[in-house]
Formats: C-alpha cells, structure tokens, sequence
C-alpha cells in the first residue's frame, strides 16, 4: 500500500522512491535541497581520472526509483556539463524509473539563436544531449531565454527566483521604489518584478561596446530621488549592471540594488562592483556565491524554492502554483 507524508503543505508519495544526487558544482545547495525534501542526499563518487576524464559511481540501488540530479552548468562550465551527462547514463543503466536533471543554472543559455552567419545553437545542443543521455525530464530556474524550454523533447519545469527575491525586498521595505530593466531584452521581468513589489518601472538603454564593454546612453523613466532595483536575469562581467547604475546616479537616484538570478563573477566584475554605484547585489545560491570585497553582496538560499518543486514533480503536482505571489510567504 502507498504511503504518503505531508511536506510543507503537500502530500508527498513515500519518500523511499525518491533519490537526490549531485555533481561537484554546488553540492551545499544539493545538500540542502535533499534535506527540504526530507532525504539524504544520495552516495555517488563523481571524480576525475588522471587523464581529466570524469569517473562517476552510484554507490547505492536506484532500480525502480525516481532519481533528481541536481547539477548547475557553472564554471568550469564544460566540466559540469560532463558530470551530469555521465551522472544521466550512470542512473539510466542503474534502472531508474525516472531521471530529472535538476539544473538550477543552465548554461550556454545565450547562444539559443544563429545570430550571425556560421554559429551554432548551443543551447539546442546541450538540449539534445541531456536527452540523448536519457534525462526523462528537466526541473530549472530563471532561462536565459524562455523559448530555451522548446529545444527539449521532454517535460520541463522551469521556476523562476522571484518569489525568493521578492520576500527579500518586501522585509527591505524600500520606499519609493523603481524597478529598472538595464537593457530591453529584461524589460518583460523588470515588469513582472514590478507588479509584484507595486512599483513604477524605468528602462535604461544600452549599446554593446564589445563582449565586455557596455555603454548605457539614456534613462526611460523618472528616477530622480527614487530607490532603484536593477533586475536582470545572469551577470558574469557586470558591464551592463554597472553601467546602468552610472547613469541612474547621475540622474538622481538614491540608492541603487541589484537583483540578479545568476551571478557567475568574474575577475573583471569583482573589479567594476566595488567600484560601481550600486549599493547592494542581491542574488541567489544557484551558483557558489563569490565574496567581493569592500562590497555588499546577499546571496539568497533557493533550496526551498527547487526542493518544493522536485516534491511536486514526484507526486504531480501543480508546479506553476509556487509562483502565485501568496505562496511566496511559504519559500
């Protein structure tokens, strides 16, 4: 007879059928994520050979079980992306029912598109291959691009960070707030973010100087003596972050935040952040959180956002209630 429990409001299949595994890239959030779920997180050796080759062993059974690989495609993002593929084959010749790759930061996510003559679509690659791996089903968190879902030929679930965000700032109590969108792909989230907080909406607009280099040029919106929230979906070189706060300061913003699923910094964004106009980063755990020196950078915990939806997944259940701005108490 099938057992259920009760997991933060949701009846829950017997647990016993559940695994959690993870990869190298960010097993504290893993951990904490199969601790939500209310499991220990699953034995698997996942190491190199001398050669740099990946050796991964699940060191328990699996057979029958609905297995979650939790695995973000982070730096060393070709490396990552290995783990989890040779993880997918390890469960898959394991027997598992079912194998949902849990990635809670995709990456290769901005090449999606053929955006000039002679390049390949990343994205759609990578797709293929957690697939082809045998991957029954995806469960990740704020694409770069939505139409990312549609280059998979299974299930995908895909959460967004913002009710973890939005219980944040709504603690922060900012008065007068903007939401601003640092360039116009963003503007659809910076209105989501917008509606959510009950706050005005403001666009800056950019011109790409090079793969590093951004150039804001004008302000669509009053921010004159307003806090400003930047939101945008990844940052790795902070350019168009910083660059946007330059010119909210010099049109009279007062404090400026950024809120950013995805922060994959590096050297050079340690570098312009402590130099920046932005007052406070506020991101999430999905990648191993960075210190930045002489700057101020919160780094939001997630597990419950993603463990709460693999417990859905594995007693199908609704998914697309989490992000109901009521639930958002609950995260």
């Amino acid at each position: 007879m099938t057992r259920f429990f009760l997991f933060h409001g949701v009846a829950v299949n017997d647990l016993s059928e559940m695994k959690v595994f993870s990869g190298n890239s960010n097993r504290p959030l893993a951990q904490a994520i199969a601790e939500y779920c209310g499991l220990p997180l699953g034995d698997a050796t996942v190491s190199s050979f001398p050669d740099g080759e990946t050796m991964v062993k699940i060191n328990e059974n699996i057979r029958g079980r609905d297995v979650y690989i939790v695995q973000s495609t982070c730096p060393p993002t070709n490396q990552h992306i290995m783990e989890l593929l040779i993880l997918i084959d390890a469960a898959r010749r394991a027997s598992a029912t079912r194998i949902t790759a849990v990635i809670p930061f995709f990456g290769y996510a901005r090449q999606d598109r053929k955006d000039q003559p002679r390049v390949p679509i990343t994205a759609k690659l990578i797709a293929n291959l957690l697939t082809t791996a045998g991957a029954d089903r995806v469960l990740t968190m704020d694409l770069h691009a939505q139409q990312i879902q549609g280059f998979f030929d299974v299930p995908v679930d895909h959460l967004y960070a913002a009710p973890v965000l939005y219980k944040h700032l709504k603690e922060m109590n900012l008065p007068d707030l903007v939401v601003v969108s640092p360039d116009v792909g963003g503007m659809k989230m910076a209105y989501s973010y917008a509606q959510m907080l009950r706050a005005e909406l403001a666009i800056v607009a950019k011109r790409r100087v090079s793969g590093e280099e951004v150039e804001a040029l004008y302000v669509v919106g009053e921010v004159e003596g307003k806090n400003v929230l930047l939101v945008d979906d990844m940052t790795e070189t902070a350019g168009t972050l910083t660059a946007a706060a330059r010119i909210l300061k010099k049109q009279g913003a007062k404090r400026i935040l950024a809120g950013v699923s995805h922060t994959i910094l590096n050297e050079k964004a340690v570098e312009r952040l402590q130099k920046s106009d932005i007052d406070e980063l506020i991101t999430t755990n999905s990648v191993p959180p960075r210190e930045v020196p002489n700057f101020k950078l919160t780094a939001l915990n997630v597990a419950g956002l993603l463990g709460e939806g693999i417990l859905r997944v594995h007693n199908a259940e609704s998914v697309s209630s989490l992000f109901e701005i009521n639930n958002a108490e609950k995260l």
